[in-house]
């Protein structure tokens, strides 16, 4: 029964195994089949995609040549109508030229004859005034010429003092004194002679003469305190750096500037060590710079401040050398007002005790005229009155009857 069973079994799995050697022959075949049909549908995809690749671009280039053909016309088109507007346009171009020129031919001779009419009215009264006015220039000409040989003489005389002029500024005493001339000028046109002093000695114990000292109010009355003012010149320096500003080499420049720096301290020590002289003078004195080109150019080097700080001088050239007279004037005057202002106060106090008296005086008399009013008016009243009742029983006369001025004695008018 057993191997019955086994013998059973054994046969089917036999069967069971031929049937899966079938299948595994079957899906092999299949396998291969599907790989096949798989390779004929991407063939087959391929050619189709490619086929319609192809028939698009065609597609395309078919457009684009028609596009670049109907662009082409259109170009073809509009330049055909560009070349007949241009053609127009040269046509109305040379039209209106032609006739422009027809227009300005006719303009240009009407023109001509109109010139030529004002050309021979214009050279006859040229010609007649040319005459009038030649022989007036000849007698203008001649005048001119003989103030001509008048002006050379002068440019002659002009020449020399210019020469002069300069063997003036070459010479260093000279210079000097052409600054203390000018000096001399600005503070004879601000100040008054008796606010300044020339030439003057500021201590008894100097024998320095400063060019010029101006008297300021001391703190006693009739003293004063002296302010110096010394003119200086560095001539020779300033022509030096102005000759290197000319020739542009900066090193030049550089180094005039240093020696003119230099002279500029020299010339402040000197005005320090000689005419700063406390309590006969201020603590302080001017430099006065004849020319603004040299004043300026001191201002520019930074001086301004060195020289108050080391020496205690201050730069003036002409124009503030005038501002500081001017200033120095309006002290003067506040000083002078301060000073009066003491005796207006005394003037002031005696008229105030002076009208005191006026106000009793004039209260005393009019208490007079007062009493002097009263007693007229008693004797007007009472005493009228009394009158009157005495001349009330007179008869009246006749006013012809008797004549009253002759009776009284008072003469008629």
């Amino acid at each position: 029964m057993n191997m019955r069973i086994d013998k059973q079994n054994f046969d089917l799995n036999a069967r069971i195994d031929k049937q899966n050697s079938a299948l595994e022959e079957s899906s092999r075949q299949t396998a291969e089949s599907l790989k096949e049909i798989n390779s004929i549908v991407s063939e087959k995809m391929q050619e189709i995609l490619d086929r319609k690749i192809n028939e698009a671009f065609a597609t395309v280039v078919k457009n684009m040549t028609e596009l670049g053909k109907n662009i082409n016309d259109g170009q073809e088109k509009q330049r055909e109508e560009i070349k007949f507007q241009l053609s127009s346009i040269k046509e109305e171009f040379s039209k209106i030229h032609t006739e422009n020129k027809e227009t300005m031919d006719k303009i240009r001779q009407d023109n001509q004859q109109s010139l030529d009419k004002i050309n021979e009215t214009v050279n006859e009264k040229l010609q007649k005034t040319l005459n009038d006015r030649i022989n007036q220039s000849f007698e203008t000409v001649n005048k001119r010429l003989a103030e001509v040989y008048e002006g050379l003489g002068e440019m002659k005389n002009v020449a020399s003092g210019v020469k002069d002029l300069k063997n003036v500024l070459s010479n260093v005493k000279t210079r000097g004194i052409l600054g203390e001339i000018q000096l001399s000028v600005i503070l004879e046109d601000i100040l008054t002679p008796e606010q300044y002093e020339t030439q003057f000695k500021l201590s008894p114990d100097s024998r320095d003469l400063v060019d010029f000292a101006i008297k300021l109010p001391g703190q006693d009355n009739g003293q004063y305190i002296y302010l110096p003012i010394d003119s200086k010149f560095p001539g020779g320096k300033w022509g030096d750096l102005a000759d290197a500003y000319e020739s542009g080499d900066p090193a030049l420049v550089k180094e005039k500037r240093k020696a003119l720096e230099a002279e500029i301290k020299t010339c402040a020590k000197s005005i320090h060590d000689k005419y700063i002289r406390p309590p006969f003078t201020t603590d302080f004195a001017i430099m006065f710079l004849p020319f603004e080109g040299l004043y300026s150019e001191v201002v520019n080097m930074g001086l301004v401040e060195t020289l108050q700080k080391d020496y205690k001088i201050n730069i003036t050239g002409p124009s503030t050398m005038a501002a500081t007279l001017n200033s120095l004037q309006m002290g003067f005057r506040t000083l002078a007002i301060q000073k009066k202002s003491g005796e207006v106060w005394t003037i002031l106090e005696a008229a105030k005790k002076e009208f005191a008296n006026f106000a009793k005086t004039l209260e005393s008399a009019r208490s007079r005229i007062r009493k002097v009013d009263e007693d007229l008016d008693s004797l007007i009243g009472t005493r009228t009155n009394a009158i009157n009742r005495k001349l009330r029983d007179i008869t009246i006369l006749e006013p012809d009857a008797i004549d009253a001025e002759d009776i009284l004695g008072i003469e008629g008018e």
